[in-house]
């Protein structure tokens, strides 16, 4: 199978920033593509793209000057399966990335890619943070999985997301 390829463009307004593909991504060969996962949903409910897409639509996030990567770029059935290896490696390569195309903020997907990428303990959760990379600010979404236990439902996640688009506008 074909690695799932990153959606980039220059100084896009976020580049949102995921831990690494479900194995249904790949084999859809789209971002988010799980079908309990309410990333795409969540994009139009919180009005930071002005229509509903689909993971089938991920190539489009560039018209809505949006952007988006993995930290790994294996796809895997749980983050949990990645090597250590794999995520120091990830982080330098997403590191120079952002660098590269130097969006005005950067979303991670999830707490634990920012807990990792910056080394931060644990009880920082969701939100603007304090870091910056390369110039950009920093926001943490809740990880839209159905799995995330700490964030449940369709509106205990859509919350974030609006303060992403609010964070971005200011």
């Amino acid at each position: 199978m074909a690695k799932l390829r990153d959606i980039l463009k220059p100084r896009p307004r976020i580049l949102f920033v995921g831990i690494n593909p479900s194995v249904r991504s790949e084999q859809m060969g789209h971002h988010f593509a799980s079908p309990g996962n309410p990333f795409w949903r969540l994009l139009h409910a919180a009005r930071l793209v002005p229509e509903t897409l689909t993971c089938e639509d991920d190539a489009r996030l560039v018209e809505f000057d949006l952007a988006l990567t993995n930290l790994c770029a294996r796809a895997t059935r749980a983050a949990s399966e990645l090597s250590t290896a794999e995520m120091i490696e990830g982080r330098r390569v997403l590191a120079r990335k952002i660098r590269r195309v130097r969006p005005r903020v950067v979303a991670f997907v999830g707490v634990s890619i920012f807990r990792g990428f910056f080394h931060v303990a644990q009880g920082e959760g969701a939100g603007a943070k304090e870091e910056e990379i390369y110039g950009a600010r920093v926001f943490v979404l809740p990880n839209p999985s159905g799995l995330n236990a700490s964030y449940p439902g369709f509106k205990d996640k859509l919350i974030w997301f609006e303060r992403l688009r609010e964070f971005a506008e200011s």
